[in-house]
């Protein structure tokens, strides 16, 4: 498994161009008017990942599969979307689709190119994401609290809805209050503010390295949301290079990490995943799998027929593993362990499952 990501906005933010950058493609149409953007686009990255490359370097392996994040362009958002304005709930409802939302935002000026509400402003751009998404969950709930829809709940699943619908009146999106059995009632309704999120601040070449007026508002503003700052027009020229050509651009310009590193790298710690791996002569792969995720579980993952017939994990740590060698070298050290269906698998972990024929 991997995860997917919609990147949502208000029109002309730099949704398109993020995409292209992100995905390394020229898939999705960018120009200067609303809604060029009328279907979503869709493009499945794979996660660079140094740790998998040793691996295959050190196993001979004949194929190197790395884990992967799709990216979802989704159509501009306007002020009235739950109600049906611009593309309403088309818009919506490929944003249910995803497991975190990009909140892309401009923090630039330009006059090329225009802005919906003619006016730079990003906390207002976040406030009608914002609102629209709590005006759908509203809409969604009120719905199934409908008289001849109640009697269907159980009491239960009307205690939870009321309780979510208040705090929604509220402008609250927070649900921490929620206990798991809740959680998981409100998550077969597809809410849109129950999805984590990330903020990234599009802004110009100029400010890509310490930010501006803009970031250091949003900064200011959302102290304890993933805010990222990325130059999408920036992103888009490091991707459209060979990888010779983008170290060198990318050091003359200051620039540390893509933002496709940045936005996986937040994506992994916003839900809460971990990576490991297997490695052998035939492949070295890469897996992701949820934190705290059992080895019959993770074995899951390869092969849904492995967790019901797991006997153990042979495991590797992928340092070990890389400084030793082989896992038979690990073995002759010491390094490697036998674990069974109690095994919680840690990130970096090379295993290799035993399992009943």
């Amino acid at each position: 498994m991997g995860f997917k990501c919609g990147i949502v906005g208000l029109p002309n933010v730099g949704k398109s161009t993020l995409f292209n950058a992100l995905t390394a493609s020229k898939n999705a149409e960018a120009a200067n008017f609303p809604f060029c953007t009328i279907d979503p686009n869709i493009g499945i990255v794979d996660v660079p990942d140094e740790r998998l490359d040793h691996l295959a370097k050190l196993s001979n392996s004949k194929k190197k599969i790395f884990t992967n994040i799709t990216f979802v362009d989704i159509a501009g958002l306007v002020k009235g979307a739950s109600k049906g304005e611009g593309l309403g709930n088309k818009f919506l409802s490929h944003i249910r689709e995803v497991d975190a939302i990009i909140h892309l935002v401009r923090c630039f000026d330009s006059a090329e190119i225009t802005h919906v509400n003619s006016k730079i402003n990003p906390l207002d751009d976040l406030e009608t994401i914002k609102t629209e998404i709590l005006l759908s969950d509203i809409d969604i709930i009120q719905k199934k609290l409908e008289k001849g829809k109640k009697k269907l709940l159980s009491s239960k699943e009307i205690q939870t809805l009321e309780k979510k619908l208040a705090l929604l009146n509220k402008a609250e999106e927070n649900s921490s209050s929620f206990d798991a059995e809740e959680l998981k009632i409100l998550s077969q309704l597809g809410l849109l503010s129950l999805k984590p999120k990330i903020i990234v601040c599009n802004v110009d070449e100029e400010s890509l390295a310490k930010g501006n007026e803009y970031t250091e508002v949003v900064k200011n503003k959302f102290q304890d949301e993933k805010i990222v700052v990325i130059c999408a027009d920036i992103e888009d020229q490091i991707m459209g290079l060979d990888n010779e050509e983008r170290e060198i651009f990318m050091k003359e310009i200051g620039l540390g990490k893509t933002g496709l590193i940045k936005l996986i790298r937040e994506g992994y710690d916003l839900l809460n995943l971990d990576t490991y791996f297997t490695s052998g002569p035939e492949e070295s792969r890469a897996w992701t799998i949820k934190k705290n995720t059992l080895a019959p579980q993770a074995a899951a993952i390869i092969h849904t027929d492995f967790e019901k017939n797991f006997i153990r994990a042979e495991v590797v740590s992928c340092d070990d593993f890389i400084k030793y060698g082989s896992s038979e070298k690990c073995k002759e050290n010491g390094k490697l362990r036998i674990e069974g269906k109690d095994y919680i698998v840690k990130d970096g972990d090379v295993l290799f499952f035993r399992v009943n024929p």
